[in-house]
This record gives C-alpha cells, sequence and structure tokens, in this order.
C-alpha cells in the first residue's frame, strides 16, 4: 500500500497557474527605426529582408513536459512511501530484578534435592533461579548479587541469555562473608529508577541475616513501597542457627509486607521451585502490544522521473533545433 506521509504538499501543485494568472509576462523595450517605404528600399538596394523583433513561443513539448516535470517534483514533496504489512510485537509491561545472597553460608550443603542427596545451597537456588528466569521470555530483568557489599551483575535487559550466563558464574563469597540486605533493596531501587514501566517487582533470596548494611532493610523496603517496587522475599536457610547463619524469617516478612508483596520460606529444591510458581500465579506477566507498518521512503522514484524526463526533453529539442546553414 502506498500512501503520502506530506499529502499537504500537494497545495504548492497550482502554484505555476497563479504565477502565469497573476505575474505579467516579462517586455523589453528596443529602440527601432521605422521606414515607411521599406519595401521599395528593399528592392532598390537588392537586399534581402530578414526576421526582426521577434516573440519567443514554447513548443507543445516543452509544456507538457513542464508540467509533468512539476507534477512529479510536488508528487516527491508529498513523500510518498510504501506501507508494508502489520508487524505485532508483544512488550513486557514490567521489570524484575533478581537479587540473590552469595555470602559464605550459602556454601552450605544442607539444601535437599528431589533425590534425596544434598546439594550447596548456592548451586540449588541457581538451578531452580536459571529455570524461573529461562520462563520470563519478554520480560526485562536485572541480577544483583551480594554478600557484605551488593553489586549489579547485569542491568535490565531482555537479553535473558546474559542473565542465565552471569548466574552459572556466581560463586559463593564473591561478594564477601557477611549479609547485607539493606544495601541490596537500595541496589534495586537504583536499578529501577531506569524503568518507565509501571509493573516493577525484585525477588530477594537470602539465607542469612543483615549484619553488613548502611540501611536498614525495614527502612529500604519503605523507599522500595514509595517508587512503587513489589519485594518478593524467599528464606532459604536455617532459622535455628547462631548468628549470621540464622535465616532472618521476621525481617524478610516484614520486607515483602512493607511493599506489598509475599514472603516465602524454602527448605529444599522442591520447596523452591513451588516458591517460583507461587510468585508466577502472584505476579502475572503483562504483556504490551505494539503493532506497526514498516515504511520504505519512495520519494527518489518520482524525482529521478522528473529528471529522466528533463534530460530527454533537453535532447529532443536540441536534435530538433534548426541548424544556422538552414536558417534563411
Amino acid at each position: 500500500m502506498i500512501s503520502l506521509a506530506a499529502p499537504w504538499a500537494l497545495l504548492v501543485a497550482p502554484l505555476p497557474l497563479l504565477v502565469w494568472w497573476l505575474v505579467p509576462a516579462r517586455q523589453n523595450r528596443v529602440a527601432a527605426l521605422r521606414l515607411p517605404f521599406f519595401r521599395q528600399i528593399v528592392a532598390a538596394t537588392g537586399v534581402e529582408p530578414r526576421a526582426g523583433a521577434t516573440i519567443l513561443t514554447r513548443r507543445r513539448l516543452q509544456m507538457v513536459a513542464a508540467v509533468l516535470c512539476w507534477a512529479l517534483a510536488v508528487l516527491a514533496l508529498a513523500q510518498p512511501e510504501w506501507l508494508g504489512p502489520p508487524v505485532t510485537q508483544d512488550k513486557a509491561a514490567r521489570d524484575v530484578v533478581l537479587a540473590i545472597d552469595v555470602s559464605g553460608s550459602m556454601d552450605a550443603r544442607d539444601f535437599e534435592t528431589p533425590d534425596g542427596t544434598r546439594q550447596q545451597r548456592l548451586a540449588a537456588v541457581r538451578d531452580v533461579v536459571k529455570g524461573f528466569v529461562a520462563g520470563r521470555d519478554g520480560d526485562r530483568m536485572a541480577l544483583i548479587v551480594f554478600g557484605s557489599a551488593a553489586y549489579v551483575q547485569a542491568p535490565l535487559t531482555d537479553d535473558l541469555d546474559t542473565i542465565l550466563g552471569l548466574l552459572d558464574r556466581t560463586q559463593v563469597g564473591m561478594a564477601g562473608p557477611h549479609t547485607a540486605l539493606g544495601d541490596a533493596i537500595g541496589l534495586a531501587i537504583r536499578t529501577f529508577e531506569v524503568s518507565e514501566v509501571d509493573q516493577r517487582f525484585m525477588i530477594l533470596l537470602s539465607d542469612g541475616s543483615d549484619t553488613a548494611s548502611r540501611m536498614s532493610p525495614v527502612n529500604a523496603a519503605e523507599i522500595a513501597a514509595d517508587r512503587g517496587v513489589e519485594i518478593y522475599t524467599i528464606g532459604v536457610g536455617d532459622p535455628d542457627a547462631q548468628g549470621e547463619d540464622r535465616v532472618d524469617l521476621d525481617t524478610l516478612g516484614t520486607i515483602a509486607a512493607r511493599t506489598g508483596g509475599a514472603y516465602f520460606y524454602a527448605d529444599d529444591q522442591a520447596a523452591l521451585t513451588a516458591v517460583y510458581d507461587r510468585i508466577d500465579a502472584l505476579a502475572p506477566r503483562e504483556v504490551e502490544t505494539v503493532s506497526y507498518r514498516p515504511r520504505h521512503a519512495l520519494a527518489w522514484v518520482p524525482m529521478l522521473g522528473a529528471a529522466v524526463l528533463g534530460l530527454l526533453t533537453l535532447m529532443a529539442l536540441h536534435l530538433r533545433a534548426p541548424r544556422p546553414e538552414d536558417r534563411p
């Protein structure tokens, strides 16, 4: 389908007619000598008379070519373009930040797999999280790892393969041995500053209590709530352990409650998988459908036509012009 991007340009089409009607033709006055007996003088002198003053006239070919060239130029100004078939894309209407605890306690091998074997906490979490990320096709995700400090491994991106690759490279202790829950939430808030969608939520997974944050996790959760960020917290540690190894279920529950999210506790791999399924149910994916039609500019076609037509007309006029030796 062909359409015009600037149809208002067609309004200049009658401009030559207006000039023709409103602007008079240019006339030049020249000095001349009038002889009342011109014919007799010519006959007496034996001189052959020739044409004097002439009025320039336009040939029909010139007029037709001029009209066509002007029409093609106006058409080019109107920017014709070819509209392709509609293309529909599904654009994610939510952003997700995944924050994973990689403190020293995540090295404990007390996570039970479905076959009954014991697995490292981080390895078990990583296996389940990879399945969750793979199912987020169309969403933008960011990855944060935290220990004694929090670090952005990947900003918000729809390249989930990059997220999966970075998950494979996470190691226990790479961010320090302690746990900074508040700093992880604060870093997630800054990560969401570039987000322009309404649905923004964070998944915070930890197996310890906050011991290294510069900001209280609850205060950070309050700020997150003000910014429209929902936090889903997951505890995977031992609530009966001592010191930093004891998962602070109360704090995780408070963080989730303050932001309108939800809190979960998972003590084995099967329970962790069920947690992510539950998160999918609580925060279903929202999709924004974007439709557009590709456009291909065609203004060069009438411009090329006008140029070729003009050149051909000039060649025809030159070939048909009388030669000097043919003139009387």
